[in-house]
């Protein structure tokens, strides 16, 4: 069977620790031929080897790429525009976690950060790390936080995450997350409101067990007409500003829906944005970050 153009390249990168080789795995099981370590001046001779070629190793390349590699920063850059002259479709998967956690993580395993030496601790490598990668996470068409996530967490929502990224090869990417204020606001979020003025769906003891996937919830958040006039303004404030980020070059805009618990506003509101979003033609993904923790 002829080869489908253009080539699907996926470069999975980010902060030491925080799951890029776990990730990696994961699209192995999808089916995607996977390089770690890839040096990053080597991403366009490995491409040039499967151009005008009508089989590809699997659905197509999944390649891990971080600090370790010497100069990376600057073989990175040049890496991207060589690969202007390829026929792919190039997607760029950013992986981090907090501080804290990532500290955590290295005490577990007891290895060395790539950039810790005489002079520079783990939590000071660890920053610096971040600092210097501020500029490809800026670029990423997907940025995902594993702090609080789990192996088998980071597996499921790489799965889902993927088919967001299939439907659209260009233009802003949205990315949804509902979240319970009691658990931490997302750190990546762009745009963040707070729906703890919505009716709370927690005080009445039929709705208490279900989510705001529900729509006997949803009903419940939106019936009265502040509800209603909120989504309302809400689509309409987003759907304004969406246009002025993509004018900017912005890649990505991750859109933070809180409620107390994550379980049940935040949710509904969330469910909401995603299907207008879509209907409008947007690239947007959906994560309710704390359904089962609310």
């Amino acid at each position: 069977m002829p080869r489908p153009s253009p080539i699907p390249v996926l470069v999975l990168t980010g902060l030491s620790g925080a799951g890029k080789s776990t990730a990696l795995n994961v699209f192995e099981d999808l089916g995607f031929f996977c390089v770690d370590g890839l040096p990053a001046s080597m991403l366009p001779k490995l491409v040039s080897l499967y151009e005008g070629q009508e089989v590809l190793p699997g659905k197509g390349l999944a390649l891990g790429m971080d600090i370790r590699q010497q100069d990376f920063l600057r073989q990175w850059g040049q890496a991207r525009q060589d690969l202007a002259q390829y026929d792919i479709s190039l997607q760029v998967i950013f992986i981090e976690a907090e501080l804290p956690e990532l500290m955590r993580r290295y005490a577990t395993t007891r290895r060395p950060h790539p950039l810790e030496s005489e002079q520079l601790g783990l939590q000071q490598a660890l920053e610096l790390e971040r600092n210097l990668l501020e500029p490809v996470r800026a670029e990423a068409d997907l940025v995902l936080d594993t702090t609080h996530y789990s192996v088998h967490d980071l597996r499921r929502v790489l799965q889902e995450k993927w088919s967001y990224l299939e439907e659209q090869t260009s233009g802003l990417r949205v990315h949804i997350i509902s979240f319970g204020f009691k658990y931490g606001p997302p750190k990546e979020a762009d745009l963040l409101f707070d729906l703890r003025f919505l009716p709370n769906p927690y005080f009445d003891l039929l709705l208490r067990p279900l989510t705001g996937k529900d729509q006997i919830v949803a009903d419940y958040v939106f019936q009265d007409e502040s509800g209603k006039l909120f989504a309302n303004k809400l689509m309409g404030f987003v759907l304004f500003l969406l246009p002025l980020y993509a004018r900017e070059g912005r890649f990505r805009v991750t859109i933070g829906l809180g409620c107390t618990g994550g379980r049940h506003r935040s949710v509904a509101a969330a469910e909401m944005l995603f299907r207008n979003l879509k209907e409008q033609g947007y690239a947007v993904s959906l994560e309710h970050r704390h359904i089962e923790k609310g």
